[in-house]
């Protein structure tokens, strides 16, 4: 079992993220995330900056793919995405189906992100045959649906020999929904093209309460994102048995990378007799995992 770092879904300034990364490269993960995929306007790291980032990562033995923009509105977004699909040294992480079609006319090796609706099985070995090395699960998926697509795809001989990893979205604030319009923007009554750049004095995003003052979703500009924070690392062993390969862990804060080295403990612990983490001091979730409303708590 793999463990991941995702794309940091927050806009952040450029000293933030290098520390971030300077304290990621020294942590047992397996696989970093690089990119920004909510907003092109968010440009506290220029593409010199990545690279140099992903060199860094790349030295210290940690897979580095590059990701794309979830939602690509303008030509100069998507001229953004061609650079990334010709970087000529990583892998990319391709969310929208525009970055899949790019990545497979320039024979880039992919992964297709959460934000894409792979729901079967038939899908999934499709994208395999183009060339995906891997698929992250949409987070609205249940355990039980996992199961169901990766049976099926055992039994569609014709592309049994394309292998493809499975990766879990395992820790974090659920990515739910993108939008064209900038939900900070609207918070504060300025257009989106000239928001003035408000993401960045929200590192976590601004909460967003119901009239009962029911903690409910998280606004990330153009994202919305659950409240709560989804964990299912207690499910490593079961998510092992079933044949998941990777465990993304999606961080809000600096601090929460040490979330990878208890996960990397419990893991690799010879003769372990347990397979939980000690809960966090934080509102969780973990109810699409079990084919509940996401909002819910399984103990």
């Amino acid at each position: 079992m793999k463990i991941s770092l995702g794309p940091i879904l927050y806009f952040w300034s450029k000293d933030t993220l290098l520390e971030c990364y300077q304290k990621v490269a020294k942590s047992p993960v397996d696989i970093v995330y690089l990119g920004e995929t909510i907003c092109s306007k968010r440009r506290s790291l220029d593409t010199n900056d990545r690279m140099e980032i992903a060199s860094m990562l790349q030295d210290a033995d940690k897979e580095v793919v590059l990701s794309t923009l979830a939602l690509i509105e303008a030509e100069s977004e998507l001229s953004s995405v061609k650079r990334v699909i010709s970087n000529g040294s990583f892998a990319v992480e391709a969310n929208d189906f525009g970055a899949i079609q790019l990545a497979i006319e320039n024979n880039v090796p992919f992964i297709v992100g959460h934000s894409v609706n792979l729901y079967n099985a038939h899908s999934v070995s499709l994208l395999a045959n183009k060339g995906m090395k891997c698929w992250v699960m949409p987070v609205e998926l249940s355990k039980s649906n996992l199961s169901a697509i990766l049976k099926e795809r055992e039994n569609i001989s014709s592309l049994a020999s394309f292998a493809c990893e499975t990766e879990i979205f395992s820790y974090g604030r659920l990515p739910l929904t993108y939008s064209a319009r900038c939900f900070t923007a609207r918070a504060f009554d300025t257009p989106k093209d000239q928001c003035q750049f408000k993401c960045i004095d929200f590192p976590e995003g601004i909460p967003l309460y119901s009239q009962e003052e029911q903690s409910l979703f998280q606004i990330n500009g153009i994202q919305t994102q659950s409240h709560q924070t989804c964990n299912l690392l207690q499910e490593w062993k079961t998510m092992q048995t079933m044949g998941v390969d990777i465990m993304r862990i999606s961080i809000s804060d600096i601090d929460e990378i040490n979330i990878i080295n208890q996960l990397h403990h419990l893991i690799s612990e010879k003769n372990n007799t347990s397979n939980t983490i000690p809960l966090l001091n934080t509102e969780q979730c973990n109810g699409y995992w079990h084919g509940d409303t996401g909002i819910e708590w399984r103990a």
